[in-house]
């Protein structure tokens, strides 16, 4: 498991898991659903992309995410009523 802790260390990251695959840019692009500059900039760690894009990239290159070192009560088990009635 890989520590992310900087936009710079995700890009990097991502890459690196797009290297192995034997994908080029534009191909993972294209399996994720988003625009090459969108790969370029995510791989150079631009700090202000669009998460949804980012984890459409993760779950392309068959990667996942997930959290350590927060409460329990930010995992999706145990939401509490936001009063909203949903």
């Amino acid at each position: 498991m890989t520590s992310i802790r900087s936009p710079q260390q995700l890009g990097d990251a991502l890459r690196a898991a797009r290297k192995q695959l034997g994908l080029t840019q534009p191909q993972l692009a294209l399996a994720a659903g988003v625009g090459v500059r969108f790969i370029v900039d995510l791989e150079a760690g631009k700090s202000t992309l669009r998460l949804e894009n980012v984890l459409r990239v993760i779950d392309a290159l068959g990667g996942e995410i997930h959290l350590s070192g927060l409460s329990s009560v930010a995992s999706g088990d145990q939401r509490e009523d936001d009063g909203h009635g949903t």
